[in-house]
């Protein structure tokens, strides 16, 4: 299993920004990885994850982007295993979105939310100065293009397909979100392996074009 260094470059530490997501978080998820990464991950939220686990965490107690069993075990070796193991990791929302009816589930966060925290997304961009952006997910999605100037359509019609981002420097790849992935690859017309392959074709795409 992977190391994962320490390498916040957010100015707000413990933000509070956002009063629901300050109150149910443990840790604030930053961002984690190799800081002169060419590819950088953004998932949508960390999710509540496993405290007595030993290292497979999740991002909500050990303040780390994409540190769960689940869904950050698969996109680090995903990602390995397309030739790039050194990616940066982080997330749209760095707190987890807890679910008021069912504290240890996660919501969706709210619009407001993602915009309040763009800042410190685009923070991480301006210091690991990426090539591509891989967006896992539809919120994530949405929350480059925002920081671009530009709306989301179809979220599944922009999987695979990359988009340039001339405001931010980045080709942006929208890809499905690892804990979704088994769900939607079928209806996309992939199965698992045709869908790594087709990730590393993109992938390598946008590296060629930067």
């Amino acid at each position: 299993m992977p190391d994962f260094p320490d390498t916040r470059h957010v100015i707000e530490p413990d933000c509070t920004r956002c009063p629901a997501l300050a109150d149910a978080r443990e840790r604030v998820s930053w961002g984690t990885g190799d800081p002169d990464a060419d590819v950088l991950v953004v998932g949508e939220a960390p999710g509540y994850g496993n405290p007595e686990a030993d290292r497979w965490r999740g991002g909500n107690w050990t303040g780390k982007a994409y540190t769960s069993r689940h869904s950050g075990r698969r996109i680090r070796t995903m990602l390995a295993e397309v030739g790039c193991p050194d990616a940066y990791y982080t997330n749209a929302v760095k707190c987890f979105p807890a679910d008021p009816e069912e504290p240890t589930t996660n919501r969706e966060p709210t619009d407001g939310e993602r915009t309040t925290c763009r800042s410190h997304l685009l923070a991480e961009l301006e210091t690991v100065s990426p090539a591509v952006v891989l967006a896992t997910g539809k919120h994530a999605t949405t929350t480059v293009l925002e920081a671009e100037g530009n709306e989301l359509g179809g979220f599944l019609d922009a999987v695979l397909e990359p988009i340039r981002c001339e405001r931010l420097d980045v080709w942006l790849l929208p890809t499905l979100h690892p804990s979704y992935q088994d769900v939607w690859i079928g209806r996309l017309g992939y199965d698992s392996d045709e869908y790594l392959t087709a990730l590393a074709d993109a992938l390598g795409a946008c590296l060629d074009a930067r």
